[in-house]
């Protein structure tokens, strides 16, 4: 039978007191091994069924990646229930729905997640059990109190019930074992709700056939050596994360530490690089945002160091690309051999100190959840730290493709997994021939159950065992699928055409300094137009030019980015585009817990600026104007 307990069970037996599962608590990391980690679930499970939890009952999760996050999510499948992974990130508005949709027994919280959850209280219904995750019990105990809890009656601490069940074992392992043997490989493990950014979000249901045909799908195709590590920047309730450092893990026994997140927030994304220097993992999975935002540091930094480093650099970066073209059809001899001096010298000089950031041991990252761009693929490459692209969905478990350091094409998201069957399907119901773009079909023991309590999407979304994704792409001669984005999300030209935002705003955002943030827009108009958020610290450095001026640099920074983009039909490159002066967050609910722009929100949201573009040239200036000055005076 294929589940994830069996993968659990048969790593504690493997692997034993290997390093499974690393966190920081109080400025020592505290590791568990695979066995120790079996056996703390194995415990919390039997806390859950002496207090009466049943089978199928669903428990969810809100916590930054830790330990417990994971042991707690393994205890409660032996016990027969089903995990319900949220994001820190939600707003407290938020969080009622999830709960009360998925009928969630118990919740499962961190104590930085934990005052958003008691701040909407009131509207979550069947007052579940909260199970709290915290390394100052003191302060979370003196926090429930605060907020109206009775601790030890509807408010516990996870170590507490781990104790219950230890102690306790005895009593109920006889039902325990019983459920743990009858988990069925069509048995849901989660209930993942999507993330909005199209319409109300919708409850995944993963099986443990799902989550076991995609891990070794996963191992098959990006081999790693056994006991490698990883350090989880992701949050574990995004699906990639959850598969490839969670299950995965299971089978080549290699370690995950998590980013230390005491503090929350800002403090644990400054956390990253501390945690990158003292774990020095072997692999990162990672998002276009977070390497955007490297890229872009790297490449500052260098500016910095003055012309001569900067010059190498630069060059020796441009010559990578040149001499491994696009990572599968090798380049000319004599291509390689003008560029072998330029990158030689960098590589020997510049780009081993750059590595430093990702540690001392670093082999890849492999990057999924948006389209990466095809420029930050070849400049991490070129300075010996390649992102190897993906493409999947949570409904998929979620890898469908991958590139991988034996085999990759930059510009495209890989090959499509061994046990995946992929289609690309016109809008005439014919299958595409290679390099026609269709919708992206597949079938496999990776594909969802369904939607949790929604028969009528599941029925829309899943057709005789296929699974329609609703994303476009297409497949080359050699097998790789390129994705375009998603058909929710396209452009539409006043005569219908209709065309892919993602590249023209990875395209901008990875060549222009200048802008931080960036949503194409055209809804049935003559011209396409955007909406940017502008890098304040970098404007403000050039504070010496005139509100015109700065306008301009503006412009031509948002601009730059045509001389590479050839692939980008010229009726779709923006005409114009509109400064906004507050960034696109979480906080106004611009961008989802998975660092996706809500388009429909942005639209709504800055409808008055879209209007202005399209009919007052003169008015659309001076409101950029203005948006400049407010800036620099900030």
């Amino acid at each position: 039978m294929r589940t994830v307990i069996k993968m659990l069970n048969e790593a504690a037996q493997k692997w034993g007191r290997s390093p499974y599962l690393s966190q920081k608590i109080d400025g020592n990391w505290k590791s568990l091994g695979f066995d120790e980690a079996r056996d703390e679930s194995y415990h919390f499970a039997s806390s859950l069924v002496k207090r009466g939890f049943r089978k199928e009952d669903t428990i969810a999760i809100i916590s930054e990646g830790r330990n417990g996050w994971v042991t707690t999510e393994f205890g409660l499948l032996m016990a027969g229930c089903i995990s319900v992974p949220l994001s820190i990130k939600l707003l407290p508005e938020e969080i009622p729905f999830r709960l009360n949709h998925s009928e969630a027994k118990a919740v499962i919280v961190s104590e930085n997640v934990f005052p958003k959850l008691a701040n909407v209280w009131s509207e979550i219904e069947g007052r579940p059990l909260v199970i709290v995750l915290s390394d100052d019990e003191v302060q979370m105990r003196k926090a429930a109190v605060e907020a109206g809890f009775s601790w030890g009656v509807d408010i516990i601490a996870f170590e507490d019930m781990v104790a219950e069940g230890r102690k306790g074992l005895d009593e109920v392992r006889g039902e325990l074992d019983k459920r743990i043997e009858a988990i069925d490989e069509d048995d849901v493990v989660t209930i993942s709700y999507t993330s909005g950014t199209t319409g109300n979000p919708k409850g995944i249901m993963l099986t443990h056939k799902n989550y076991y045909s995609n891990s070794f799908d996963a191992i098959a195709t990006v081999r790693l050596p056994e006991k490698a590590n990883t350090l989880i920047v992701l949050p574990l309730d995004h699906s990639f994360a959850h598969t490839v450092g969670l299950y995965t893990s299971l089978i080549s026994g290699f370690s995950i530490s998590f980013v230390d997140s005491v503090g929350g927030g800002m403090k644990t994304l400054r956390n990253i690089p501390i945690n990158l220097a003292e774990r020095s993992p072997y692999f990162l999975l990672t998002v276009p945002a977070l390497t955007g935002n490297f890229m872009k540091k790297i490449q500052a930094g260098l500016r910095a160091k003055g012309k001569l480093l900067d010059g190498i650099f630069t060059r020796g970066v441009a010559a990578g690309i040149r001499f491994h073209g696009d990572g599968y059809n090798r380049p000319s001899l004599w291509t390689r051999l003008g560029a072998w001096f330029p990158y030689k010298l960098a590589s020997l000089l510049i780009f081993p100190t750059v590595r430093k950031i990702f540690g001392n041991n670093f082999g890849f990252c492999v990057g999924g959840g948006a389209l990466l761009e095809i420029k930050q693929q070849e400049f991490f490459n070129a300075i010996g730290a390649p992102i190897y692209q993906g493409y999947g969905l949570t409904e998929a478990a979620p890898i469908i493709c991958s590139n991988t350091p034996d085999k990759h094409k930059f510009g495209t998201s890989g090959l499509i997994m061994p046990s995946i069957e992929c289609r690309i399907m016109k809008d005439d119901g014919t299958e595409a021939t290679p390099f026609e773009t269709g919708e992206i079909v597949i079938r496999g023991d990776n594909v969802m159950k369904g939607y949790f309590k929604n028969p009528e999407d599941t029925a829309k979304t899943l057709r005789d065992g296929w699974l329609w994704t609703g994303d476009l792409g297409y497949k080359d001669p050699d097998g790789f699928l390129g994705v375009v984005g998603r058909e929710k999300a396209l452009l539409i030209a006043a005569d219908g055409e209709k065309y892919s935002p993602e590249e023209i705003e990875e395209a901008v955002i990875n060549n222009a300094e200048l802008i931080n943030q960036v949503m194409v827009y055209n809804e049935q108009r003559k011209t396409t137009t955007a909406l940017v958020t502008i890098n304040a610290e970098l404007l403000k450095s050039r504070a010496g030019s005139s509100t015109e001026d700065l306008l301009a640099a503006i412009e031509a920074s948002f601009f730059s980015f045509q001389a590479g983009a050839h692939n980008i039909p010229l009726q779709w490159i923006p005409s114009t585009f509109a400064i906004i002066e507050e960034p696109f967050s979480e906080n106004n609910q611009l961008i989802n817990s998975t660092m996706k722009l809500v388009r429909h929100k942005v639209r709504d949201y800055y409808g008055d600026r879209i209007e202005l573009m399209y009919e007052d040239d003169s008015a659309h200036r001076q409101a950029n104007l203005e948006v400049v000055g407010r800036l620099l005076k900030a």
